[in-house]
Order: C-alpha cells, then structure tokens, then sequence
C-alpha cells in the first residue's frame, strides 16, 4: 500500500558522483533508464541548476557520515522539473569508498500521502494503546506517545533503534524473534507476553500482551510490521480490546485508500459498503435522498423520498421483501429515520424502528425476522459541507458482539469520508451536467437557411473530461451572403462555457454591423482582452457570398479549413493562421478562396485532428482521406467524418461546421447591387493597417 500511495525512487553514487545504481521505480518516476544514467555525474545529469549548490552541500553532508533531507527539483526525461523529498545517506560504493545512497519522492505525493493519512492522525496519536511500527530491519519507524511512557524512554529515542536497544530489561530478544516471524511468514501473532521492568517503572515488574501483524501493500508485500502494545499487569481483559483497536486502526487505513477512488457517486457509494461489510458489519445500506439526486424535481415530488445506491446483507433476506440497489422509498413520518435526516446525528436502532427503514407490507413479520437476525444496528447521516445527503444504515447479526463506543467512532468517520466523496462526485456531476447543458443549448440549435449553402454542423464534448468551450455558428448577411463561425475557448467546465456563450453573442453582433473578417477578428480579439487577462481563445469567421462564388476568412490561431473540390481534391488554406483571441498580438488577415459549386468549405476544431501520441500532421492528413467520398447526404458526410476521426471516445471536446456550394440562385435581390455602384471597402490585411491581403468587397 505504501509504494502504491508514495512511489519512491532510489538510486546510489559513487565517491566521485557517478551513478552507479538506479531503481525500476527511479525509472518509473523519472523516465531516465538505467544505461542513461549509470556512469554519469549523478548531480549534473538530474539536479536543476539553481538547486545544484543545496545538492553539493547535502552530498558533501552525507559524504562525511550525516543523513540529510532536502528538497531538489530534479529534471524528468522529458524536461519537465520535479519537485522531490530527498533522504541522503552514506553508503559503501563498489571501490570501497563511501558514496551515497539516494531516497526521493515526488514532494506532490508525499503532500498527498500527507493528506491521506490526516484521518488516522487522530486513532494513533489519541489511543491509550501503545502503538508502533517498524521497518523490515525491525527498527522502530514511529512509535506513539502511550508506548513511550510504557517503556520510560521519549518517542524520538526509539526512532531508528531495535527493541533491545531501546529497553533492554525486558525479554526483547524473544520478541524480536516474534516480529521477524510476522515479517517472514505474513502472519499476525497475538498476546505475545512481555515482562520486566523498564524505566518507567524501574522498581516493578510490569507485564505487556503484545500483538503484531505484518504492514503489507495493496500487492499484499510486507513492508514491515505494526505491533500494538497492552498494560495487563492490572486488566488482562485488555488483551482483547487491543485486537479490536488494530483491526479498526487497519480499516481506517485501507480505508483512506478504497474510499472516494473515483468521482462516480456510485462507485463511491459500494466502495463504502465495502470496506464495512463484513469487517466491521454484517450489512450495510447506503441510502441517498432523492432530492440529492435529482435536484430539478419539484420539492414536492422529492421530499422525504431516499434511493438505495449500494447494499450488501451477509444474512438472507425476508421472502418477499425488496432490498435491491434503486429502490425508492417515503421515510416514515416521525420515525427514527427523519430525526437522523432532520438533525444530522447518528443514532443506534432498535427493533422498533429497523421496520420502517425497509420495504415490505408486512411489519410484524419483518420485526419477528430482525428479532432472530440483527443483533444491532446504528442509523448514521450522510452529512457533507453541512447538507445532508442520505444515511447508511449498519448491522451486526446476534452472532457477533454488539457495536461499542469505538465501533460507534470507526463507523460515524467512515461515514463521514463517504459523504464527503459523496458530494464531490455530485458536485462534479452536477458541473459538468451544467456544462453540457449550456453548451448544447448554445450550439445545437437548427442551422438557419443560407443562400447558395448546404449546411451540417456536430458537437461532441469529450467522454472523460469536462465539457469545454468548442462552438460553431452560422449568421445571416444581408445580400444573401452568409457568416460561418467556430471557435474553441481554452479550458473546460461551466467557465469555459460561459466565456463560449459571450464570444458567441459578440461574434453574431459584431458580424451584423457587416465587417469584413479580419475586422471582425480584431473586435473579437478585444472583446477577449475585457474579459480578463487569463482568457484565451482560436476561432475562423468566415463570409460566403454566392454573388462571388467564394469566402473571404479570417482566423485567429486557428488550425486551418479545408477544401474540397468537385474532384475530391482536399487542400487546407495556407493563409495567414493569425494569433490566438486574448494574445495580445492582435495580427489578423484574411484571404479569399473560391468555392464553385459542389465544393466543400470544412471547419472543425482542434479536437478533431489532435490526439495525445499523435502528430497533428498526421491528423490533417487523416482528415483528408475522411474527406474523399462526398457523393453523399451532408449530414452522413459530417458523421461518417467523426466515425473515422474518432473512433474511440474523443479526448478534447469537437465541433465540426460543413458547407457545401449549391448552384448560384437566380437574379440578385434589390440589394444585390453591383459591387461597382456600391463601392469597395479597402484592401484588408492586417487588422488596422489595411494592406498585404486580398480585398475584402462590402455589400
């Protein structure tokens, strides 16, 4: 478990610096292979520069005999600079010097690990029990302040020492050799007796039941051992309290790593039910208020209403009786149960009250049945950043022993994690549902009518990740020409979907005061800039005029469109791809292509052609042979395009636009006037300089 929660590399130098061993996990860590490294100068080849002065001072420390820690950033194979905890101690090299023997872990995990250990602080630094742990060479790893006064010598004097160093007055050679029994076989030993005297209590003989198990990872690798330590002399029923305090000390443990390993509401929900039953219950029912999870139902449909979302019974159910995960109920009124919900505190359960908590017509029936087969139960809310979620609901059958004060406290905090993960994985649901929901009704609208224009256009947020800000667009122009738009605003979630919507709003304003595109652009890249510092965002306007037979586009760091022609032949527009909205560049162009009929115009984001382990060249080249067959419904061009671009679920979000050229239309309307009678915009390149670019014709 540890290595799973803290991956920590190692590697060993020589007298001189050089590298002469380096761990699989050192590889796992940092990406260096081993003949990349072993050979070579250990500080110049992984520290960062500015760190190498602490590094030198730390070696030469660990050179003259000390073990130091520090902290180094050290540089990835792929360039990037870790962060790491450094442990460094001498260590014999092969010539028989003294080298040094290096133990890192990336300073993030151990933060982490930090965290997930906060939990059980309490248990250890709380408990009456002595307790300790000790590395594979049976040396004490921590050791609580209950053992230290046992023994009459302060908790930091143990660390790094043997039993028998530490006191030697009582039978501690046997004990070890019980401790390297644990380790070697894996095996718990328990009420291994330790007497004597120590200095604690120099004038009396005291006598100790002592347990020890074997600390193991999730791989079932014993890393060491935990040994729990009882003053019976006076109370030799302490003995099986001391069990009972491992054990739980042991579930809390496995339980900061089961617990909360997705944002799935669900999975979090069983992972629960898991880790209770059957260690510490012989059921448990994780119950959720409707209201929870649907909060867009009406108040009066939900209120009261809980849902099972995960259960298991390690005893038979009642014939007839309905405990399946999905079920829904009304909580009793005045019942035990909406106290819990009302006040947010767990209470125990008596056979009066466990009816009301299951459905089934016949009550009397379900009482007699939990008479013979619950001994106890405890009702415990579902409480997280303080609205509660639901309950879950925890028995033992009659064959155990009933819950006690401390089963009450392993079982309220488990609880209480659960709840908390609980809500994180509705919250992020929620978000992203939020997301979705404003980005669809943002871009999914019915394409309007355009002159001389077949039009299809999809939008996929990607699977596994947050919704992000891909949009497309299609305007009406006077004169019958028609604006295209797609953009994509950088990064994800409800943000990024908003920013999305005001870009939008402003591309739809801005384009009916008939700029050209680049000036359109311009405006747009401003627009950006007043919406703060941090954001940014590509898009492509483009204007169609089928009087013209062509577009004139304008991007803004965009990947380029594409082409097609009634032959089939594909080619992406070379022009100027401009600087991303928000840079601050503000160098915008655009160019004129023309579009006879039948060709294809594709505009499309990111997401569609850029994929991690992927070259985005090779992405456009893949594009293009998806774009070969147009002989075709728009619509199963557009989809046959994403089937073969994304065959798996898509990593970024993707929105594709699709114009195909019609024939030309009839007679110009009234205002089609000639481009001559009504005069011509100047020539457009970069925006505000007006020159270096096809001419832009105004309506």
């Amino acid at each position: 478990m540890l290595r799973e929660l803290l991956p920590v590399a190692l590697w060993r130098a020589d007298a001189r610096g050089r590298v002469v061993e380096w761990s699989l996990a050192a590889q796992a860590v940092l990406g260096h292979p081993p003949d990349a490294l072993l050979g070579r100068d250990a500080l110049s080849h992984l520290v960062a520069e500015a760190d190498r002065p602490l590094a030198e001072r730390l070696t030469r420390r660990a050179l003259a005999g000390q073990s130091v820690v520090g902290t180094l950033t050290v540089r990835h194979r792929d360039g990037r600079p870790v962060p790491m905890e450094m442990w460094i101690s001498p260590a014999a090299d092969p010539q028989g010097g003294t080298g040094v023997l290096t133990v890192a872990v990336e300073t993030s995990a151990v933060r982490a690990m930090r965290d997930a250990l906060a939990a059980l602080e309490g248990l250890f630094t709380q408990s009456p029990i002595g307790l300790a742990t000790l590395g594979p060479d049976l040396r004490f790893l921590r050791v609580n302040d209950a053992l230290a006064r046992m023994n009459g010598v302060p908790a930091a004097e143990h660390l790094g020492r043997r039993l028998t160093e530490v006191v030697p007055g009582v039978n501690a050679a046997v004990l070890e050799k019980a401790m390297q029994r644990v380790l070697d076989r894996g095996e718990p030993m328990v009420d291994v007796r330790r007497t004597g005297r120590t200095p604690a209590d120099p004038d009396h003989d005291r006598t100790w039941s002592c347990s020890y198990a074997p600390l193991l990872d999730g791989a079932g690798r014993r890393l060491g051992v935990i040994a729990s330590l009882i003053d019976v002399t006076e109370k030799q029923e302490a003995q099986a309290e001391a069990e009972r305090a491992r054990q739980r000390f042991a579930l809390l443990a496995e339980a900061a790593t089961r617990i909360g390993t997705t944002l799935d509401l669900r999975r979090t929900a069983e992972e629960v039910v898991g880790v209770l039953v059957p260690r510490l219950a012989d059921s448990a029912d994780v119950q959720l208020l409707e209201a929870v999870l649907q909060p867009d139902e009406t108040t009066a449909s939900t209120r009261g209403v809980v849902r099972r979302v995960a259960a298991e019974f390690r005893y038979p159910a009642l014939p007839g009786d309905d405990l399946a995960v999905g079920l829904t109920y009304q909580i009793p009124l005045g019942s035990v149960y909406e106290q819990v919900i009302a006040e947010g505190r767990p209470m125990n359960l008596y056979l009066t009250d466990i009816p009301a908590l299951f459905s089934g017509p016949d009550s009397e029936r379900l009482r007699t049945y939990l008479r013979e087969q619950v001994g106890c139960a405890r009702l415990v809310p579902l409480v997280a950043r303080g609205t509660v979620l639901g309950a879950v609901v925890v028995t033992r059958t009659r064959r155990r022993m009933p819950f006690d004060t401390q089963d009450h406290v392993v079982i309220d905090e488990l609880a209480a994690r659960a709840a908390l993960n609980i809500d994180n994985a509705r919250l992020y649901t929620a978000q992203r549902e939020a997301a979705l929901t404003l980005q669809r009704s943002l871009t999914t609208g019915a394409l309007p009518e355009a002159t001389g224009l077949e039009l299809a256009g999809r939008y996929l947020p990607a699977s596994d990740h947050e919704v992000g800000g891909d949009w497309f667009d299609v305007i009406p122009l006077p004169g019958g020409r028609t604006g295209l738009v797609i953009g994509d605003v950088m990064g994800h979630g409800i943000h990024a979907a908003a920013v999305m919507g005001q870009l939008r709003t402003a591309v739809r304003t801005l384009a009916r005061q008939d700029l050209p595109p680049a000036e359109l652009v311009a405006a747009l890249d401003a627009a950006v800039a007043d919406l703060g510092e941090d954001e940014m965002a590509t898009c492509v306007y483009a204007v169609h005029d089928p009087a013209a037979g062509g577009c004139v586009v304008a991007r803004a760091g965009h990947p380029p469109p594409a082409v097609v022609d009634t032959e089939g032949r594909v080619r992406y527009l070379d022009g100027s791809p401009g600087t991303p909205l928000g840079a601050g560049l503000r160098d915008f162009r655009s160019e004129r292509i023309v579009l006879p009929p039948g060709c294809l115009l594709v505009l499309y984001t990111d997401g569609l052609v850029e994929a991690r382990g992927r070259d985005p060249d090779e992405g456009l080249q893949r594009l293009a042979l998806a774009l070969r067959d147009l002989d075709r419904p728009l619509d199963d061009i557009c989809d046959g395009v994403l089937d073969r671009m994304l065959p798996a679920a898509a990593q970024d979000d993707v929105a594709v636009l699709l114009a195909r050229t019609a024939e030309p239309p009839g007679p110009p309307a009234a205002d089609r006037t000639p481009t001559a009678a009504r005069g011509e915009r100047p020539a457009e390149g970069p925006a505000g300089r007006g020159e270096g670019a096809p001419r832009w014709t105004g309506p």
